[in-house]
């Protein structure tokens, strides 16, 4: 099993997120051993759904803005229409993921939130995949789309949909594993 003991994982939702994206990942990565903080655009509650119907309210640890990239070793954005087209909009959320790739931090993402990433303009001959209705979004923005449960491109674990978790948690793991211990060693 992969040993995410002592990474410290920053999971950034809003409004809209996908219940099963953020809760499955979450309890992988916590009974995997990682610290894991939630962070949000604003404090408090924020409202999970599960595709059209409203789920589960979740509350944040902190907000995006009060956080610093250098406080975690991983990253994992959970998908979901709604937050993913929100989160896309906030420039604190897209400096922030700007900020893990540019320093090569593993990075987890599902479904709809490599949207997050096209509006951070870090997609450009990156391999991924995620919901199927962002495929051209991802080719537009000079990625290399593939259909596959997961798509792992050195940093990035990308996936489509809440059916591809159980794949996307393994590869999760063991991206985070591999690449944060080895930044932890430098």
């Amino acid at each position: 099993m992969a040993d995410v003991k002592g990474l410290r994982v920053a999971v950034i939702a809003t409004d809209g997120v996908e219940q099963a994206e953020l809760q499955k990942p979450l309890e992988a990565l916590r009974s995997a051993g990682a610290t894991v903080e939630i962070l949000s655009l604003k404090p408090g509650e924020f409202q999970c759904f599960n595709h059209h119907d409203k789920g589960d309210k979740m509350k944040a640890d902190k907000t995006v803005k009060d956080a610093r990239p250098d406080e975690y070793d991983a990253l994992m954005l959970p998908g979901g229409a709604l937050n993913a087209d929100t989160l896309r909009a906030d420039r604190d959320v897209l400096s922030f993921a700007a900020s893990f790739d540019k320093d090569r931090k593993p990075m987890a993402i599902i479904c709809h939130a490599p949207w997050i990433l096209i509006s951070a303009n870090l997609v450009k001959g990156r391999t991924l995949t995620g919901y199927h209705t962002i495929e051209d979004d991802v080719r537009n923005a000079g990625g290399h789309w593939v259909d596959h449960e997961v798509a792992c491109d050195f940093n990035w674990v990308t996936s489509r949909q809440p059916s591809d978790i159980p794949a996307f948690n393994r590869e999760m793991l063991n991206t985070f594993s591999e690449l944060a211990h080895k930044a932890q060693a430098v």
